[in-house]
């Protein structure tokens, strides 16, 4: 199947309160293209550099996501064009994020990154980490960024029942924090699941999923 026809699939499958996030990081600007002409406009690259130099070429009615962990000193790079920031996991980061926004007189979209999985080598803040943050008083002076939500990984295992239980786990922690909405952070996006488990995410309450694979076929990291 083409990538069209992989993308058209993989949509009308998707309830209408799902966003559907295409994971293009190390695949080629024709095979975003193909994406895009069948309608595609949401993109999520875990690369900024990459990112950035697809966005120069490609049109400029594409929104950008970065997916992936996001170093500090790297925010200016992106700040200008940048739609909605997934891995936000401290407040430092968010900091900067603020004021590389205010540089270019916008309000940046992010999301707090929760650590669901068993393994170490996710990124993530826990509840307690995720209501400090958003009750400090740094935070409440933030202008130029709004947190939409949250977004987690779960681990990378066939078992689907522990699978299900970190997805139920990120839908509590979203339910939990939704208490503390302020006008810097107004909770309406779940982001979880991926190619493999999109369909078990959307059913423990995800409204935004990432899927790489399955529409661009596997990914090839060795070029």
């Amino acid at each position: 199947m083409s990538i069209k026809d992989n993308l058209l699939s993989i949509k009308s499958t998707l309830p209408e309160h799902v966003t559907l996030v295409a994971v293009s990081k190390t695949k080629p600007i024709e095979a975003l293209m193909e994406a895009y002409e069948a309608g595609q406009r949401i993109f999520g690259e875990n690369k900024i550099q990459e990112m950035v130099q697809k966005h120069e070429i490609m049109p400029k009615d594409i929104n950008w996501h970065m997916i992936g962990h996001v170093q500090k000193n790297k925010v200016k790079y992106m700040a200008s064009f940048v739609s909605l920031i997934h891995g936000v996991d401290n407040l430092r980061l968010l900091e900067e994020i603020n004021k590389q926004a205010k540089k270019h007189n916008r309000i940046i979209d992010c999301l707090l990154q929760i650590k669901i999985a068993s393994e170490d080598s996710k990124f993530g803040m826990n509840l307690d980490d995720a209501q400090n943050l958003l009750q400090s008083e740094l935070f409440s002076e933030f202008k130029n960024i709004q947190i939409k939500g949250v977004m987690g990984m779960a681990t990378f295992t066939e078992n689907q029942s522990q699978i299900k239980k970190e997805f139920q786990l990120l839908k509590q922690t979203f339910d939990t924090l939704i208490q503390l909405e302020s006008f810097n952070f107004k909770p309406e996006i779940i982001s979880m699941g991926m190619s493999g488990d999109y369909n078990l995410a959307i059913a423990c309450g995800s409204t935004m999923i990432r899927v790489g694979s399955s529409i661009f076929g596997e990914r090839n990291y060795s070029n």
